[in-house]
């Protein structure tokens, strides 16, 4: 695809986000709001890891917030490509899997020196879907950044028949979300380490996708739910104590 279409298709996408988000009820419950890059929060820098099949969720809702998205180098990502730079993210071209070695050095360059929050769909770019892959355990091992897995559900969204069945809501339809407390991951961790924990956060980020799916299909008010915007700078309601204790340990 060409430059021209490429940009073409990039706004086409854009703007078909736009539409069809407007119409959505965001809902979000913290376990710690401090997390949001959204809001005024404590100045760490964190890696937010998603399931690549909701990436439209995060691409809308936190545009304009000094994160950088690692997207793959495959054709099929130079759209959603144009399409994060429309939205105020910045990009790192490359995999998160084995062979992405400078793709995770520029992750790490963002971070340092340009202090960029980074974010990561880890089942990304082409699969096993919901198998998070090591190289977001290493990233925040060496830049002793904590990760924030952020569990996504759609209630009964339509869905592709891709690698990740990606996802996409229905109009008027309910989106939920459900992000962790900050991870931390010890520092230097060797390749026994880094697998530990590989395990650890893919199971904490499908157990919070599971239950945000299951709160969107089900409609119920959640404890300290609350609505959720578009973009940097919104108010955000904090809580007088997290909705549970003890997972990002």
């Amino acid at each position: 695809m060409n430059k021209i279409l490429t940009h073409a298709f990039g706004a086409l996408a854009s703007a078909s986000i736009h539409l069809l988000s407007s119409t959505l009820d965001f809902r979000v419950a913290y376990y710690d709001p401090i997390i949001d890059p959204a809001y005024p929060n404590d100045g760490k820098r964190r890696i937010y890891i998603f399931w690549h099949e909701y990436i439209q969720y995060f691409i809308y809702l936190r545009k304009h917030c000094r994160l950088a998205m690692l997207l793959s180098r495959h054709r099929d990502a130079d759209v959603l490509d144009d399409v994060a730079h429309m939205l105020g993210f910045a990009s790192v071209r490359g995999s998160s899997n084995r062979g992405g070695v400078e793709a995770l050095r520029e992750m790490m360059r963002k971070e340092e020196s340009d202090r960029f929050h980074l974010t990561i769909t880890p089942d990304g770019p082409r699969g096993p879907r919901r198998v998070l892959a090591p190289g977001c355990v290493f990233l925040a091992s060496r830049l002793q950044i904590p990760l924030v897995a952020m569990g996504v559900g759609y209630d009964r969204p339509f869905r592709f028949n891709s690698w990740d069945r990606y996802a996409v809501p229905r109009p008027g339809s309910r989106v939920r979300c459900i992000p962790s407390a900050d991870i931390s991951v010890p520092p230097n961790l060797d390749k026994e380490g880094v697998e530990y924990f590989r395990q650890k956060i893919e199971k904490i980020l499908n157990g919070l996708s599971d239950e945000a799916e299951d709160w969107a299909v089900s409609g119920t008010t959640y404890e300290n739910e609350s609505n959720v915007l578009p973009g940097p700078n919104h108010s955000c309601m904090y809580f007088s104590k997290p909705r549970a204790a003890g997972i990002a340990q």
